[in-house]
């Protein structure tokens, strides 16, 4: 069978990627067209637009870049149609799916989302249009499951992917790490994770930075997305005393006492490594007054968001300055209370997620979905 993937930015890319493994094992004929980066690529898709040239964070930067997203629109559905797939398959960016999804249903092809757009938490009126448009939705959050149920969406819950990728994750002590990238295995790390986006580390880089002086006795290792340069980094960091490291970002969270962490899946991947972290969020002023009004929850990471309550400090917007970075990193690295109560937290996050497997399950679901429905 075909299958059309559409994923706009790094996590994406990399649920795919495994989702792609999946479908591969249960169709071994599958043909598999895809929008998104390098390790969707290298499990055999055809990678037709890559994630880098589609992200597109906050209000203002969609509208500024408003003319690219039309024209990746108008590709993107011409590439359907001559690719004639017998389903597609959305993963959240949901500006962008949400519109291919009403597209592909007009056209009678198959549609499921996995990985869901974050209705619950703002524009919930979207869930009207998955309803009409969407022919499953494959969640990966407990609360997910329940909230579509009560739209009578057809949802299914299939764990979260991340558990899955974690479990791959080869065990590497700090003195190995330290000696691989060239950094001093006597000082203990910090790591600096300001996200995936150009934009977005541009902007929360430097003020991470604006605290490392003050931990002298720290060394503080940036993971860098796949997708930017040494070149960008270097750029933003100056004379900082700070290290680079590239597709490492898990072996330097196994050995990290300590991290800050931009908002996004990067955070719940820090907690399922038993990491302790600060919630880093500061967005573009327009973007954020108008999110702050629309969106619903009590919180901005997942971590938080899953647990139902504040296990996580988030310093957004106005908050998130190098006095707070530091004060709530000392309490971090300083205070065993909270260490012993992160931790105890962190193992129930664990056990709310369930079993690994979501990439298999969900693969599943797809293909068991469309053998129906070809008999």
């Amino acid at each position: 069978m075909k299958y059309y993937i559409i994923a706009g930015e790094a996590s994406g890319d990399l649920h795919g990627a495994n989702l792609i493994a999946s479908l591969r094992k249960k169709d071994t004929r599958a043909k598999i067209r895809a929008w998104g980066g390098n390790l969707m690529k290298k499990q055999g898709a055809t990678l037709v637009k890559h994630y880098r040239d589609l992200a597109f964070m906050g209000f203002v930067e969609v509208l500024l870049h408003l003319r690219t997203i039309l024209k990746n629109l108008s590709f993107c559905k011409k590439d359907i149609l001559k690719f004639k797939p017998d389903a597609i398959i959305l993963i959240d960016y949901p500006g962008f799916n949400m519109k291919i999804a009403k597209f592909a249903h007009k056209h009678n092809i198959k549609v499921y989302y996995y990985i869901s757009p974050q209705v619950w938490a703002w524009k919930k009126r979207r869930v009207y249009t998955i309803k009409e448009v969407v022919d499953k939705m494959l969640v990966i959050l407990p609360f997910e499951k329940d909230f579509y149920d009560g739209y009578r969406v057809d949802a299914h819950y299939v764990g979260h992917p991340l558990l899955d990728e974690l479990s791959r994750v080869k065990y590497i002590n700090r003195n190995n790490f330290a000696r691989q990238n060239k950094l001093n295995s006597k000082k203990e790390i910090i790591a600096l994770l300001p996200g995936s986006r150009k934009q977005e580390v541009t902007r929360m880089l430097g003020i991470m930075l604006k605290v490392v002086d003050k931990f002298p006795e720290y060394q503080f290792v940036i993971g860098c997305a796949p997708s930017l340069t040494e070149d960008f980094y270097k750029s933003l960091i100056g004379n900082a005393n700070v290290q680079l490291v590239f597709n490492k970002t898990y072996q330097l969270l196994q050995v990290a006492s300590a991290a800050l962490v931009t908002s996004g899946t990067a955070t719940l991947e820090t907690a399922l490594l038993y990491v302790p972290e600060v919630v880093c969020y500061k967005g573009n002023k327009i973007s954020y007054l108008i999110a702050k009004n629309l969106v619903k929850v009590k919180y901005i990471s997942l971590v938080n968001l899953i647990m139902d309550k504040p296990v996580l400090k988030e310093l957004i917007q106005n908050d998130l300055t190098s006095e707070n970075i530091e004060a709530e990193l000392k309490q971090l690295l300083t205070n065993h209370k909270k260490q012993r109560q992160l931790l105890e937290d962190y193992e129930e996050l664990r056990y709310k997620l369930g079993n690994a497997g979501a990439s298999n399950n969900a693969a599943t679901i797809i293909v068991d979905d469309l053998t129906k429905k070809n008999k």
